[in-house]
């Protein structure tokens, strides 16, 4: 159990922490969630990776926690960008920030399954096959849910 924490353990927590923007409960239910593996080992049918496996646990888990706090699942993304090697003007942050509050803004009015899957594509930095794995779809949909997803947000933003 210690190799399999090991080899997944940041898979994982990135994908809860895609979902929940909140290291500790990231961390929290990152241990729960083997915990939980650790308990049904047994289940596990070998039908797709172990990372996936556990993936699927952990969204479950989150979930399951957002319930009982009576809470929704976030439906915004902290600030994503990454400071910049230069900083720009402050007036170009002003700008910059304002069209990622636009566009995070048009990411709520897409679908749940869409809007996940462009955060996991994003922000986890999952494939499409693991995506797909977790979800519970193929790799194909979660490419062409990405990719509809984008070109929605796309149209959406070009209206500005």
């Amino acid at each position: 159990m210690d190799e399999l924490y090991e080899q997944n353990a940041q898979i994982v927590y990135r994908f809860l922490y895609s979902i929940c923007r909140n290291e500790h409960l990231a961390e929290d239910l990152t241990q729960e969630t083997f915990l939980q593996a650790y308990k049904s080992i047994e289940r596990f049918d070998g039908s797709c990776k172990i990372s996936s496996w556990l993936c699927q646990i952990a969204k479950h888990l989150l979930y399951r926690h957002y319930q009982k706090t009576k809470r929704e699942i976030p439906s915004e993304l902290e600030e994503m960008a990454s400071p910049a090697e230069t900083a720009p003007a402050p007036d170009g942050r002003v700008m910059a920030k304002l069209e990622l509050m636009e566009v995070l803004k048009d990411m709520q009015k897409l679908p749940p399954a869409m809007r996940e899957v462009i955060y996991l594509r994003i922000t986890g930095e999952l494939t499409f096959r693991e995506i797909g794995e977790i979800m519970g779809r193929s790799e194909n949909w979660a490419r062409v849910t990405f990719y509809r997803g984008k070109e929605i947000l796309w149209k959406q933003h070009k209206k500005f």
